[in-house]
């Protein structure tokens, strides 16, 4: 149930915890929208956080397969956002999902305050310093970094799958 009679209950989930074993009936009841990160950039905070990666340690498999059900369910693509999109027109962008799914755009998306929030869980410690000390949308910036050669095999899995999301 949405808790306090909310219309809209947000929640986000990282797609590589969708562990073969578990149940996707209650992904019926929810409305998706899904972020998708170029991998020549997502793969370099991936491994200082998680080292000896595998394509399935990405998500992008799982995102692959929920899109499909969405699809298969809805006879439709559902919303798919890069966040390079999002960061170059945050307005642009967030404004078009809120068309898609329904809801009505507030500014207050655009901004918020510092600090870390009661709501992000128990990554928040290994994933967000950044988002803890931002206030809004930093400009998109190239990452300079390149992906160690050891992971060739991953990228270029993990790039096939992104570009079949993205060209949706």
């Amino acid at each position: 149930p949405v808790p306090g009679g909310r219309r809209v209950f947000f929640q986000k989930h990282m797609s590589h915890h969708l562990l073969p074993g578990i149940d996707r009936a209650w992904l019926a009841r929810l409305t998706h929208a899904f972020l998708i990160r170029d991998p020549r950039e997502m793969l370099t905070s991936l491994i200082k956080v998680t080292p000896s990666i595998t394509l399935s340690d990405t998500g992008l498999p799982q995102q692959v397969e929920l899109i499909r059900f969405v699809e298969d369910r809805e006879g439709r693509t559902p919303p798919i956002l890069d966040a390079r999109d999002v960061r170059e027109d945050p307005r642009g962008m967030l404004t078009a999902l809120c068309q898609r799914v329904g809801i009505e755009f507030s500014e207050a998306m655009l901004s918020w305050p510092a600090g870390p929030r009661a709501t992000d869980g128990v990554w928040a410690k290994h994933w967000y310093a950044a988002v803890e000390k931002s206030t809004g949308f930093e400009p998109y910036r190239p990452k300079q970094e390149a992906v160690p050669p050891e992971y060739d095999y991953v990228l270029a899995q993990a790039v096939e799958l992104y570009e079949r999301m993205h060209r949706v």
